[in-house]
């Protein structure tokens, strides 16, 4: 453990102050930051909602996905809509306090669909009709109309963004013909920001007024503590540097995350620490709404704040304890780096400012603060006065913060937030694996632990097999959605063994994860490089990660990296 006078110095993701939405909340309908979603089981009626709203009530949370609206609950025969269940539904949901938007997603029984797929691109008529009558329905008390459930999910195996443009603009046409002041979101997967911006390209443009993603996979690396928490930064800001190039006119819309959750499988303590982390990054790059998935456990895995019998998770508590001090609209303050490396939030909370705080993987740190504080503990709620904390991977809540770290918090604000440095004018990242792995602007997602994992050749390697060693990751501040040609080069060799050993590069390109062969390694008499030129990499993190080198069978086992550089290029 070691023991340190808090100390600041720069962090950071692309630019987070431009990135923010400018109001406390988009306009229209309230939405304040600390939302709640449900699966299907426990969304289907009011007596499904009041097995776990009014828990959500009691600790502050007044912000609920939807209702159930999909086309076929509301319009089981073509022209005979069916309002009674809604009604029921929207009626509890405003006796428990609750606002809420709607979704338009799904296909009528009665609606035939061709070959193609699942989205109703065949009948647009007929989508609109529905897209309609729902706004008229629900006008005055729906601002948000969110376009489909993260397509491409849900969607058919030859449909692109170009239908799902049709659907977009179609709802949208019939939805602000109803309500002008209404809001219509389009979706996507995970961060699947390309998806998006093809539906832009296909038509969808000036068609939307906010966009709605759900970063599983980007909040799997802060839940692992991996130390990816650069990556989760910089959602907001890549998904703003796409809209700047493809539809400036929207280029600051609202960004809502309408699920977003961690799974209780990997302990019920890391759960909760992830939903802090979450909200605290989320709040900080300027996400407007956290719908978290999910209120109570049900069809979709032990994701719940309550497990599936109704009991408090202490994910439960650390919602709780995030409303309660930071408020519904907190203000962003800015950024500290504490030791240089442990990461700090400070905001205008409820009552007073507010620091979320906690450290990467490794020897806990002894911050010492100068001054007694107030230190609360998420998890439990419990709050001790103390001059010094030994700083975990577990986020603390820091009262009444310091007055030196709010002023170095508000002079970080604007600045980017650096991982491990700055690297946004380099022209190259690497990593360079070995007893010390040093990384410099390239990470894995196997994070810190990759340094005490299987070493190779004398400790100048290490084994291609390590779980998540494989899974590249760039710093977003050297590139991020920008096309812009790249080399990546593997310093690579059979083990001594020197059995048959290769493997394949996937990297995000325009058009999605993209394989460019087998490689195989020749032998283990020396180290081999083998470079790809990529003239189509857009790196945006979809699934968490950028590049990877992946086996078939058991070759992974064969072959050591040395060191893996990325390059960029001359146009």
């Amino acid at each position: 453990m070691r023991r340190v006078l808090v100390r600041l110095a720069c962090l950071a993701v692309p630019s987070i102050a431009a990135a923010a939405y400018a109001g406390d909340h988009p306009p229209g309908q309230e939405f304040g930051r600390f939302g709640i979603g449900s699966c299907h089981t426990n969304n289907t009626s009011a007596q499904a909602n009041a097995r776990w709203i009014p828990q959500m009530a009691a600790i502050g949370i007044k912000f609920h996905r939807t209702p159930h609206t999909g086309w076929n609950a509301v319009e089981p025969e073509e022209g005979k809509f069916t309002w009674d269940a809604l009604d029921k539904q929207m009626k509890y949901l405003d006796d428990q306090g609750f606002s809420y938007g709607a979704i338009l997603h799904g296909n009528a029984k009665w609606n035939k669909l061709d070959a193609k797929g699942t989205l109703p691109v065949n009948n647009l008529p007929a989508w609109s009709k529905y897209a309609s009558a729902l706004a008229k329905h629900v006008k005055g008390r729906v601002k948000y109309f969110e376009i489909w459930n993260e397509p491409p999910n849900g969607t058919g195996r030859d449909q692109t963004g170009a239908d799902y443009a049709k659907i977009v603009v179609a709802a949208s046409k019939a939805i602000k013909a109803v309500d002008p002041d209404a809001m219509v979101g389009m979706a996507a997967q995970s961060f699947h920001v390309n998806y998006l911006e093809q539906a832009i390209k296909a038509g969808a443009k000036d068609h939307f007024d906010y966009l709605i993603f759900h970063p599983y996979e980007i909040l799997n690396g802060i839940a692992d503590s991996t130390g990816s928490e650069a990556v989760y930064m910089s959602i907001v800001p890549t998904a703003r540097k796409m809209l700047a190039a493809q539809n400036p006119a929207k280029a600051n819309v609202p960004i809502i995350f309408t699920e977003l959750g961690s799974d209780a499988k990997k302990g019920a303590d890391n759960q909760a620490n992830a939903l802090v982390k979450a909200y605290t990054m989320g709040i900080a790059q300027g996400v407007a709404c956290i719908q978290w998935f999910e209120g109570r456990d049900g069809d979709s895995g032990p994701m719940g704040l309550l497990d599936a019998k109704g009991n408090p998770r202490p994910s439960y508590k650390a919602m709780a304890q995030m409303i309660k001090h930071f408020g519904q609209h907190p203000t962003y303050l800015g950024w500290v780096l504490l030791y240089d490396r442990d990461y700090g939030f400070v905001f205008q909370g409820a009552k007073t400012t507010v620091l979320s705080t906690w450290a990467p993987k490794g020897a806990p740190d002894r911050l010492d603060f100068g001054q007694a504080v107030q230190i609360v503990n998420p998890l439990t709620g419990d709050t001790t006065s103390a001059n010094t904390y030994a700083l975990t991977t577990a986020p603390i809540l820091v009262l009444d913060v310091p007055a030196n770290l709010v002023k170095q918090a508000k002079a970080n604000k604007a600045k980017p937030f650096l991982w491990g440095g700055d690297y946004s004018d380099a022209k190259s990242v690497s990593i360079t694996m070995g007893n010390v792995t040093t990384e410099k602007g390239l990470h894995t997602r196997l994070g810190a632990d990759v340094a005490a994992d299987i070493v190779t050749y004398g400790g100048s390697a290490r084994a291609g097999n390590i779980p998540g060693g494989n899974v590249f990751m760039v710093d977003p501040n050297f590139l991020s959605y920008t096309t812009t040609p790249i080399e990546i080069s593997v310093v690579v060799r059979r083990n001594p063994a020197n059995d048959n050993a290769g493997f394949k590069l996937i990297y995000e390109s325009t058009a999605g994860y993209k394989s460019r062969g087998w490689y195989t390694v020749p032998d283990n008499k020396k180290w081999h490089t083998v470079t790809w030129k990529i003239t189509d990499a857009q790196f945006v993190s979809k699934w968490g990660y950028n590049f990877a080198l992946e086996s078939d069978g058991n070759q992974f086992n064969k072959y050591s990296i040395q060191s893996v550089t990325v390059t960029k290029l001359a146009k």
